[in-house]
Parts: C-alpha cells; sequence; structure tokens
C-alpha cells in the first residue's frame, strides 16, 4: 500500500510533463494501438462489416497456412523475393549513395541528395509519366525501341505483363525510387560523424576508405542506420500496388507480382471478407516485427531497449 501511495505521488509531481506529452499519446492510443488491438481481435472472428463479427478461433490462420493456395503458392514466395532483393538491396544503395554525396563538394552535395531523393516523392505519377512508357511491351515502348534499333532483341519483350519479368520490373522499380527518408538519415549520419576520428584512425594504422567505414563511420551512425533499416522493411512489405500499377491488370499476370499486401486488399475490398483480411494484415504485422527486431539486433544497444 505504501508502495502505491509513492507511486502515486511520483506521478502527481511530473503532472505537468504527462500534461505536455498528453497530446502525442492520445493520437498514438487512438489511431495506433486501438487499431491495431481491434485488429488481432478481429482477426479471431468472421466478418463481413454488415453482420456482427463470429468468433471463429484459429480458423482464418489455419486456411492461411494451409488451404489458402494463392496465399502460400504466390502471395507468400513473392513478398519474400520482393523484400530479401528490395530491402537489402535497397538499404545498401541508400548507405552507398549517401557516402558517395558526403565526399562531394558542399555547392554541389545538395543537387545530387535532391535528385536522388526526389523519385521517392513521386510516386503514382511518375510512375505513369515514366515507367509505363518505359517498360511497354511493344515497339513503341522506349526501352523495346532502343534494344531494337540496337540490334539486342529481336522482338519486343513484355516487361511488365508476362510473368518471367514481372517481378524483375516491380524490384527495379521500387529499387529507384526507394531512396526516401532512409537515405535522408544515413546522409545526415555521415555527415555528423566526428572528423577528429577518422585523423585518429589513420593515427591507429587505418590506411584505406573501406577500413575507415567498417571501423569508424557504421559505428558512429548506428541509430541512423538502424532508422534506414526500419524504414526500409516498412517500406518493403507495405508494397503491394506497383506490380497492378505496371501491368494495368488486378490480379497481376499469373499471379506474378501479386504480394500479401495485394492478398489483403483482395479479401478486405473486393470480397469483404474482413476477418480473413485482418488476420493477413496481423500475419504481415508479425512478419515486419520480427524482421524489425533482427535490425535492431543488428544495429541497435542496449540503452535503445
Amino acid at each position: 500500500m505504501q508502495k502505491a501511495v509513492r507511486t502515486a505521488k511520483l506521478l502527481w509531481s511530473y503532472r505537468l510533463s504527462y500534461l505536455f506529452i498528453a497530446p502525442f499519446m492520445i493520437c498514438f492510443i487512438l489511431f495506433i494501438m486501438v487499431p491495431v488491438a481491434a485488429a488481432f481481435l478481429l482477426s479471431f472472428t468472421q466478418f463481413n462489416s454488415l453482420e456482427p463479427p463470429r468468433f471463429v478461433g484459429w480458423d482464418n490462420f489455419r486456411y492461411m497456412l494451409s488451404q489458402d493456395l494463392l496465399f502460400i503458392k504466390y502471395a507468400l514466395p513473392n513478398t519474400f523475393k520482393f523484400a530479401v532483393a528490395v530491402g537489402p538491396g535497397g538499404y545498401i544503395a541508400s548507405f552507398v549513395l549517401a557516402w558517395l554525396i558526403s565526399i562531394l563538394p558542399n555547392a554541389t552535395r545538395k543537387w545530387f541528395a535532391l535528385a536522388i531523393y526526389t523519385p521517392s516523392l513521386t510516386g503514382g505519377l511518375i510512375m505513369a509519366i515514366v515507367w509505363v512508357p518505359l517498360l511497354s511491351g511493344d515497339r513503341i515502348g522506349y526501352l523495346n525501341s532502343y534494344l531494337l534499333s540496337f540490334g539486342l532483341i529481336n522482338e519486343p519483350v513484355l516487361w511488365v505483363t508476362s510473368k518471367e519479368y514481372l517481378m524483375n520490373s516491380m524490384i527495379f522499380v521500387t529499387l529507384w525510387s526507394s531512396m526516401g527518408i532512409g537515405f535522408l538519415a544515413m546522409l545526415a549520419g555521415i555527415l555528423n560523424v566526428n572528423q577528429e576520428l577518422y585523423e585518429a584512425g589513420r593515427l591507429d594504422g587505418i590506411k584505406s576508405r573501406l577500413e575507415e567505414i567498417w571501423y569508424i563511420t557504421i559505428p558512429s551512425m548506428k541509430p541512423q542506420m538502424l532508422f534506414g533499416a526500419v524504414m526500409a522493411i516498412v517500406g518493403t512489405f507495405n508494397a503491394g500496388g506497383i506490380g497492378s500499377q505496371l501491368s494495368g491488370m488486378n490480379p497481376t499476370p499469373q499471379y506474378s507480382g501479386h504480394l500479401v499486401v495485394n492478398h489483403i486488399n483482395d479479401y478486405g475490398f473486393i470480397r469483404l471478407e474482413l476477418g480473413y483480411a485482418t488476420a493477413l494484415s496481423v500475419f504481415l504485422l508479425l512478419l515486419m516485427y520480427v524482421a524489425n527486431k533482427f535490425c535492431w539486433g543488428i544495429f541497435g544497444s542496449k540503452e535503445d531497449e
């Protein structure tokens, strides 16, 4: 009882602090915690938005992992393939480009950073203006036209409407547009590394740029590396519409670009099986959580936990 009283007095002594963080906490609870809790509850129900939810226990998850052939055969493997290629690939590219820009003179650095960051802001607009005409499967598509004129191919290639090439096109376009907030965070981290550490490193025997990056740059910017990894994971697993945007088909040709997010949209907004769609969302959330924990294990520290 005395411990509870002391705790209550301690909380009351910091009441002004709680008042300052109240706007954020209220928004966080209403728009993050409540929806996530509701998703977990609905994932155990059968719900079509017209009738009251009916509790079905683990049936949604059993169906997902044993009977949903589209999920098992296409959505899950395609998502892992897409995530493995785009996540680490975009993450490494962000760091390399940020490091290359950091060694440029101040006068030109900001323009190169802006040029690399801009594609992440364009979204569907640049998809319609640049990539759809570029990857068009006929002879007047820019890429096919150039390859035909140089004799590199004999007939047009269906870059976005064939199952052989759609996933590769999705990966390439996503990598091109993946230099977003994570890239800027890495650039800021590199630029803020204490230059005295490089001087000390050279005195201690570091002789190359690669050794500087490995022993000084990366350890000095672990928070930015962690942030970039988390953003890469979230962006990769949330990607879904790009396959339909490129191919102009929903579902994509022979489900070659069908990701978990597409599967969620199919059941949630087309079939209106909201209980099962929520179970898929919870499964995707768990995948993202595992990936984030892996990144925390690499770049995090005990102080961050």
